[in-house]
């Protein structure tokens, strides 16, 4: 039931851009009565926050899955980087969804800045692939999650295709890090695996 009514929020978010969601309106597009969500849904913000907090799990454990195997940390941000526009366009509700909560939703950036993405730059650093101070991390981080987010609304605006926009993304997110041009680009364009579901 809990997935099912953060299914229903996600579109309902995503749809509107962040706008007021009423219980009624969250009943119906659920398919459940209003009290299965009075019972389920403490507030519309703490749901917000929720579906907010659920998806970038998922997608972060999805990415750090799909690649487990890959050894070169540099392939593997070039890889994450690319797997979020890809879904952006394959479920561009979820991707309008990212949009609106990225800004609004501080576990989006804790994320990148505290879990896997932190610690595969951290480790491109200490081999160093990359060249930024450590206590730059954080910067390094923002940018990298703002990239990626400028990215995926011109994707979802149809400015570009997802995989235009991936290359040049990454492109130009593993050149400001320190990468040798032609080294970035062949990142950029390395065949890229499928993005793999967590059960």
């Amino acid at each position: 039931m809990q997935r099912r009514i953060h299914d229903a929020a996600m579109r309902l978010f995503a749809e509107r851009g962040g706008k007021e969601v009423n219980i009624k309106e969250l009943a119906e597009e659920a398919g459940v009565a209003r009290g299965t969500i009075y019972a389920h849904v403490k507030s519309i913000d703490r749901l917000f926050a929720e579906v907010a907090g659920a998806l970038t799990v998922e997608m972060n454990q999805r990415v750090v899955h799909s690649f487990s195997s890959v050894d070169d940390p540099v392939a593997r941000l070039a890889f994450g980087i690319r797997s979020y526009l890809r879904r952006a366009h394959e479920e561009p509700l979820w991707g309008r969804f990212v949009l609106t909560f990225a800004l609004r939703a501080p576990v989006f950036f804790e994320e990148i800045w505290q879990g896997r993405p932190a610690h595969d730059v951290l480790a491109g650093l200490e081999r160093g692939l990359y060249r930024f101070e450590k206590e730059q991390l954080n910067s390094v981080m923002m940018m990298i999650g703002g990239s990626v987010i400028g990215a995926m609304a011109l994707v979802l605006d149809g400015h570009e295709t997802w995989r235009n926009a991936g290359f040049d993304a990454a492109e130009f997110i593993l050149r400001a890090l320190g990468v040798p041009e032609n080294d970035a680009k062949a990142y950029a364009v390395a065949e890229l695996p499928a993005l793999l579901s967590v059960s």
